[in-house]
């Protein structure tokens, strides 16, 4: 399944928890997504976010369902390692 690279601007600082997170994750299995990881800025107003998902727009669909800002979302298909060398995902 494709990879995608997600960037979330919030307007306030970001605070889930787990309950939330649950709900999260609800929503986004019946779009067929799956939320791999997220880094969070330093100010907590914005997030990078790995997915799993047939399409940018199976992601949307569940950003939306679950009330979050899906700003970016790029496919990404290799990690550029510091040797320089490219490794799959």
């Amino acid at each position: 399944m494709p990879i995608f690279m997600v960037e979330r601007q919030f307007a306030d600082e970001l605070d889930l928890d787990a309950a939330g997170a649950d709900g999260v994750n609800r929503i986004n299995a019946d779009e067929n997504v799956r939320w791999l990881y997220s880094f969070l800025s330093a100010d907590k107003r914005k997030t990078y976010c790995l997915y799993e998902a047939p399409s940018p727009e199976a992601i949307r669909r569940a950003a939306v369902r679950a009330g979050l800002p899906a700003d970016i979302v790029v496919e990404v298909t290799d990690r550029l390692l510091p040797d320089a060398s490219l490794s799959p995902i």
